[in-house]
């Protein structure tokens, strides 16, 4: 599956952005998919994903942001409130067939800039 990320800027803190992944392939119900992001000079870290029906957080974000997806459009979102200076970083959706395979697709990123 190839993913196209999109929906980052630069925003206030307490705003709110929600992030888009378009997906291709018609099996696209049938994947687990994620979001993780990369601030600079840190390693990437695991934001969010729904897997079979259940939905996970990072503690960092839990609260504040929401996975959701619409396989009709075949397009998983990342809602993002309240937003901190610390969730700057380019945000990367990822996809799997299921728990067993690892992220093995990813979309090319985009930068949320996050101002105090």
């Amino acid at each position: 599956v190839q993913l196209q990320a999109s929906g980052g800027g630069l925003v206030q803190a307490a705003g709110s952005l929600r992030l888009s992944c378009a997906a291709s392939g018609r099996t696209f119900r049938n994947y687990d998919m994620a979001w993780f992001r990369q601030a600079p000079e840190k390693e990437r870290e695991f934001v969010a994903d729904w897997s079979g029906s259940r939905t996970n957080y990072a503690d960092s974000v839990k609260g504040r942001f929401t996975i959701s997806r619409d396989n009709a459009k075949n397009t998983v979102y990342l809602q993002m409130d309240s937003l901190k200076p610390e969730d700057t970083a380019v945000y990367h959706c990822a996809a799997r067939r299921n728990r067993f395979y690892t992220w093995g697709s990813w979309g090319q990123g985009t930068q949320v800039t996050v101002s105090s």
